[in-house]
């Protein structure tokens, strides 16, 4: 499920409410602390909720005791991913030790 798909399921009129934290989605739907979406007048359901996890007052273990629905897939569809770099990194290390090689076998 992406992002975008989350969002829909937000708990409000009826619908169901789903959360993600570190790519998990569960279904907090039946939490009386989630009625309507709503989290401690705090959180909305509908979210990727990893960053606000890490200042909760409860543990992570709380939200895994829901039922998972799904994972958050964060790739879009005919879009590339960006690369991390490290192959053009890796090219001018080499780059640098083969020239460091010739200069030392030139003197």
């Amino acid at each position: 499920m992406t992002i975008e798909e989350l969002a829909r399921f937000d708990g409000g009129d009826g619908r169901a409410a789903y959360v993600a934290v570190s790519g998990v989605i569960y279904d907090v739907s039946t939490s009386q602390r989630w009625q309507g979406g709503q989290h401690e007048g705090r959180h909305q359901a509908g979210q990727d909720l990893t960053e606000e996890l890490k200042s909760a007052p409860h543990l992570r273990t709380v939200i895994e005791r829901f039922p998972v629905v799904g994972k958050i897939d964060r790739k879009v569809a005919g879009k590339p991913q960006p690369t991390t770099g490290i192959p053009l990194l890796s090219i001018i290390i080499m780059a640098f030790v083969a020239l460091l090689m010739i200069a030392t076998f030139m003197l």
